[in-house]
């Protein structure tokens, strides 16, 4: 059972979606230079077992330190849901020491860090339940597209936790802090227009679309100056201290950037009247 499942044994969970085979539990495919990443696996709600949770930290390491075909990247879930939130299945064995415990906490900050500090834009991409660690990783990613009928709780309190996955940095960026306390604190279901209302969607569609809009939208981050939007992304984590780091990253970054053979290229396709084409260089 995971956080905003309703209760159902393994057994009737195989039943329903057959069991898993355990290897394909994050699935990658690619669309031109976008990376489709997708939590695979329905008959958890796509949970955040320490299985996804390795894996997805895995696959977005190679995505964005090894795969230089990739400028953009798409995360969402199997099954007609994003992510459900924790494995509660796991938590019902005799609890870890606290160190393994800190270790388990660990690897979902590593993934967060990637995500959230990566050099590549990633927009999720959510239908169906987007609850706990769920939530976390739709705050985590650049921009999220969720579809109508798409159900988003900050459960952690439900549950006797708190919030993971970066999310205690991340919902108070995207919300602001008054109404990242009331949805963390009250752990209330909001609905996709609620969600997009108070800035933790950024677009909603149609149910079952969230998918194609969540393609477009990477394809156009992807078609930028990939070195601009990687300093874009590492002044957007660094400028929010205060005043200073934000002139500071403009003064030491911008320069980099008048540098790039991307610059080049984008004046002299706008004084040409056509379309850049941009090398990453």
């Amino acid at each position: 059972m995971n956080i905003g499942e309703s209760p159902m044994s393994v057994e009737q969970n195989e039943a329903l979606h057959g069991a898993d085979d355990g290897d394909d539990i994050v699935q990658v495919r690619h669309e031109g230079d976008v990376a489709v990443v997708t939590m695979n696996y329905p008959q958890r709600r796509n949970s955040f077992s320490m299985k996804m949770r390795v894996a997805l930290t895995d696959t977005f390491q190679r995505l964005f330190q090894e795969d230089a075909a990739t400028r953009a990247i798409v995360l969402t879930g199997a099954g007609g849901h994003f992510c459900a939130g924790g494995d509660l299945s796991e938590m019902q064995a005799v609890t870890p020491p606290l160190l393994e415990l800190r270790e388990r906490i660990a690897v979902g900050v590593r993934l967060f860090r990637l995500i959230y500090t990566g050099t590549k834009p990633v927009v999720a991409a959510v239908e169906g339940t987007c609850f706990g660690a769920g939530l976390s990783l739709a705050a985590a990613c650049d921009f999220t597209i969720g579809s109508s009928a798409a159900k988003y709780c900050c459960a952690f309190t439900k549950v006797g936790l708190l919030p993971d996955t970066g999310l205690l940095w991340t919902l108070p960026q995207k919300v602001g802090g008054g109404k990242a306390r009331e949805l963390m604190l009250k752990a209330d279901v909001i609905d996709a227009a609620t969600a997009q209302r108070i800035g933790l969607v950024n677009q909603t569609t149609a149910p079952g679309e969230a998918l194609t809009a969540a393609l477009a939208q990477a394809a156009r981050f992807a078609s930028y100056p990939p070195v601009t939007l990687a300093l874009l992304k590492a002044s957007l984590v660094n400028a929010g201290n205060s005043i200073e780091d934000a002139w500071r990253l403009e003064v030491d970054l911008n320069p980099l950037t008048r540098r790039t053979s991307d610059h080049t290229e984008a004046v002299a396709a706008f004084m040409e009247k056509r379309k850049p084409v941009f090398t990453g260089t």
